[in-house]
Parts: structure tokens; C-alpha cells; sequence
């Protein structure tokens, strides 16, 4: 296992930009990517962040991060949207393996979000169960526009402080939590041209660690 610091919520934050920082330039470790990581965490797991993001195929949490086995608590749904199941995985996340950092990871050129703004404009609504996850996105886009952000990277930053808040409505286990300092939820938007991450929402990070990047 590396010798990382990553038990408190800045400690771990700054972790994971570090890693984004090293996929960006090229200069990438692959950390606890071997046999002896495979063999330490075989009996049990201790993730440092729990990592909530779109379902997209491009959004690796462990490439894009540079990290390994065992390091991240992976959840994923198309715009991440937000429901009991993952709620529940979160919880257990943060609860049970006691990760003091969850990051929201959304991204441009959202599937997602392109489908809710369409529908927004009058669009035909997609079929089955698509639906649902358009008509849980939906919410965001027409939050931006009242505010009169309606460019695709604002509908994207609303959204995405949209899903940090909403975890914390929902839950309370989170947002005790994050109120005792034990945790922190931070919500990250991820360009696909560059592989980079920039900070757009965040409860719980110290000011210092909020505006490091």
C-alpha cells in the first residue's frame, strides 16, 4: 500500500487531485495496481473516498484519479442521479467503511443532461426507464435556466451542486456527519479533452483545501 495520508476529508480531497493532477500531465503512478495490493485487501476493504459520477464510459474513476485497488467506494448512474439505492451505497460507504470524503463527479457532454434540456425545450421524452433518469435531471436544468445560466457548462455546475445538496437533504447520516467534521462532500466537473477536475461545490472542506485547485 503507498503512503498516503487520506483520514481526514482535506487529506483525502487533496489525494485525489493530486492523482487527477498526474493524469492530466501523463505523469501517472498506477498505484496499488499489483499482486501485494491485490493480496492486502482480498480479506477487507478500506476505501478513502467514495466516489458518486455518471455511468459514462470515459469517467474511470481509478484512471482518471490514478489511483488503485481498494482505494475508491465506486458509485455510478447515468447523470448521477440519486435514489434510495444510491443513497444506500453511500451511506455504507461513509458508515460502515468510513470514508471521510464522497465527491459528486459529473462531466461534459452529458448524455443525461442533453437529454433533459431537450425535453425542457419541448423534446420528446425518451422511452422506459431512460425517463425516469431524464425526468431526475430535470430539475437542474430548469433551476439554471431561471437563473439565467442556460450555457451547457452552468446546466452541467448546477446540476452537480444540485446532487452534493441533494445527498445531504436526504440524508441524515451524511449530513451529521459532514456537521461533526468527520466528512466532506465535494462536487467535481470533469472535461473530457483535458482529464481535468475542477472543484464546483463543496460541505465540509477546509477553505484551504476548497480553493487549492
Amino acid at each position: 500500500m503507498t503512503g498516503i495520508l487520506t483520514s481526514t476529508p482535506d487529506d483525502a480531497f487533496e489525494t485525489l487531485l493530486d492523482g487527477n493532477q498526474r493524469f492530466v500531465t501523463g505523469s501517472l503512478e498506477h498505484p496499488n495496481q499489483d499482486a501485494a495490493r491485490r493480496a492486502e485487501t482480498a480479506p477487507a476493504q478500506s476505501p478513502f473516498a467514495v466516489l458518486f459520477g455518471c455511468s459514462d464510459s470515459r469517467l474511470a474513476a481509478e484512471i482518471i484519479f490514478d489511483r488503485g485497488l481498494g482505494d475508491l467506494f465506486v458509485v455510478r448512474t447515468a447523470g448521477h442521479v440519486v435514489g434510495s439505492e444510491v443513497l444506500g451505497s453511500i451511506e455504507y460507504g461513509v458508515s460502515v467503511l468510513d470514508c471521510p470524503l464522497i465527491v459528486v463527479l459529473g462531466h461534459d457532454s452529458c448524455g443525461a443532461i442533453a437529454a433533459a434540456c431537450a425535453a425542457a425545450d419541448g423534446g420528446r421524452a425518451p422511452a422506459g426507464f431512460v425517463r425516469d433518469v431524464v425526468e431526475r435531471v430535470t430539475p437542474s436544468v430548469l433551476a439554471a435556466r431561471a437563473a439565467g445560466r442556460d450555457q451547457a457548462e452552468e446546466i452541467l455546475h448546477e446540476h452537480i451542486r444540485h446532487t452534493v445538496d441533494l445527498l445531504l437533504d436526504r440524508s441524515r447520516v451524511l449530513a451529521e456527519r459532514v456537521g461533526a467534521g468527520r466528512l466532506a462532500v465535494a462536487g467535481l466537473s470533469y472535461r473530457l479533452a483535458d482529464g481535468s477536475a475542477q472543484l464546483v461545490a463543496s460541505h465540509g472542506l477546509s477553505r484551504a483545501a476548497a480553493s487549492a485547485r
